[in-house]
């Protein structure tokens, strides 16, 4: 990932709605949630969604598709793992076992 999209996503991060958004779709996996489900999750109101679904979107941290009249939105694993990637690339500097820790704590619990 460039430097400039990871400060797009950490900028699109950096607001209380969209981390929550974004950890919300994390939750959700492969099913997704229509705009109006994540909207009424979190209590937000359905255009101030919109705005920040969309800035998420563009930060390359959501994907969209549209099925019917619905559009579902779920959380770009590929987008996410790009940044993740980029915040640890100088982690190890070439001994591994500096990164386990951290590593130790992404590990999704069974």
């Amino acid at each position: 990932m460039e430097k400039i999209k990871a400060i797009d996503a950490l900028s699109a991060l950096a607001q209380d709605t969209r981390l929550d958004v974004f950890r919300l779709l994390v939750r959700a996996g492969p099913d997704g949630m229509a705009a109006g489900d994540i909207a009424d999750a979190l209590a937000v109101r359905q255009n101030t969604m919109s705005s920040n679904l969309a800035i998420l979107t563009r930060a390359g941290l959501l994907k969209s598709e549209r099925r019917g009249r619905s559009v579902l939105y779920f959380a770009d694993f590929d987008g996410m793992r790009g940044l993740l990637g980029f915040l640890m690339e100088d982690c190890c500097g070439g001994q591994p076992e500096r990164c386990a820790p951290v590593l130790d704590e992404l590990i999704c619990a069974a």
